[in-house]
């Protein structure tokens, strides 16, 4: 049986930590409110019909499904990370992209942006206007830092 999501919504967080990356991209993830399911990576295929909605709480150990773009780094450093979609003008559904960078978000969302457009271009479709969730963080010294961005599939 295959698994369509009905919804979906997109969500991120930063934070640093003076004890590993790791802890930086836990509190990153509890800041972006899903810290608390075990998340399952998928790739960037919205389906036809699903519907955004407002984030929200998520069950404590709940199998979840979701695009992720993380980056952590290290004392001194910007990063970003951050995800775009868009759906398709045919109503076909629509792609997410994910992305992170040492940098600011700004060059992080042009990159975001090529990156859909690409995908366009090899579909040979056009897509509606493209949205972005994108966090960046300039770590301070003596930490770790993390930033996450997500889109979460619901039903």
């Amino acid at each position: 049986m295959l698994s369509l999501p009905t919804k979906f919504f997109v969500t991120s967080g930063r934070a640093s930590s003076k004890v590993t990356d790791l802890n930086a991209f836990d509190r990153a993830l509890l800041n972006a409110r899903i810290g608390e399911q075990n998340l399952v990576s998928v790739s960037s295929v919205l389906p036809a019909g699903i519907e955004q909605v407002e984030a929200h709480d998520l069950p404590v150990g709940a199998i979840t499904h979701c695009v992720m773009a993380q980056m952590r780094g290290g004392e001194g450093e910007m990063i970003s990370a951050g995800i775009a979609y868009a759906f398709r003008k045919d109503g076909k559904g629509g792609y997410v992209s994910e992305g992170h960078i040492h940098g600011a978000k700004k060059a992080l969302e042009e990159i975001l942006e090529w990156k859909m457009e690409e995908m366009a271009r090899l579909r040979r479709l056009e897509l509606k206007p493209i949205e972005y969730k994108t966090e960046e963080l300039s770590i301070p010294m003596d930490h770790y830092g993390a930033c996450v961005a997500a889109l979460v599939y619901l039903g």
